[in-house]
Formats: C-alpha cells, structure tokens, sequence
C-alpha cells in the first residue's frame, strides 16, 4: 500500500504487550510516526529513527 504524504492511514491494532492491544484509531489527534525498516538489528536503523 502506498500513500500519499498527509493521507490518513488505515486503522490497524498490533499487539502491545501479552495482554493489551494498541490501534491506530486510539493514537487520533497525536502525532504518529509509522516507521518500517528492514534491519531492526542494526544500530543504523535506531540512530537514524532518532532523527524524528
């Protein structure tokens, strides 16, 4: 899926922890960064997501 810069994403809910859910639609009004990268290993990937 792609989006335009400025659009509003679909609602999702991931899980938090083993016994709470978070959805998007809950975070509304907050400002959100949705941040995918593919090496979570790496320590470039947290130092750069810090720049946010």
């Amino acid at each position: 899926m792609v989006l335009s810069p400025g659009a509003r994403a679909p609602d999702f809910t991931l899980q938090q922890s083993p016994d709470e859910r978070l959805s998007l639609a809950s975070l509304r009004g907050r400002p959100v960064i949705l941040a995918f990268y593919p090496a979570d290993w790496s320590p470039v990937c947290g130092d750069e997501l810090a720049l946010f």
